[in-house]
């Protein structure tokens, strides 16, 4: 059964370009910047507020932690890594308006 639960968190294959390897002293997304309803920033556990591309490119170096890039039509993004808690997906992060 564990098995099952496992293999039911991961994403679909190939999804992930990039999965960051950052430990515990990496970086944390606390929150998310929106503009206009999408995505276009990443609060940091740091304090500093970085661009999407900024997050990207950091979760490339290893310095966000729990994410993956993805792609979706070409354009790069950050997902959360599954495993298993809710509170800690993007989706569900605090999010501020882009002015």
């Amino acid at each position: 059964m564990n098995e099952q639960n496992n293999q039911t968190m991961m994403p679909p294959s190939g999804i992930n370009q990039h999965q960051s390897t950052a430990g515990e002293d990496g970086l944390s997304i606390i929150g998310l910047v929106k503009k206009s309803g999408k995505i276009s920033g990443y609060q940091l556990s740091d304090g500093n507020t970085v661009t999407k591309e900024q997050g990207v490119e950091l979760a490339r170096q290893n310095k966000i932690r729990g994410v993956a890039v993805a792609t979706n039509q070409g354009t790069e993004y950050l997902r959360a890594l599954p495993d298993g808690a809710e509170n800690n997906n993007l989706s569900n992060l605090p999010s501020s308006a882009q002015q």
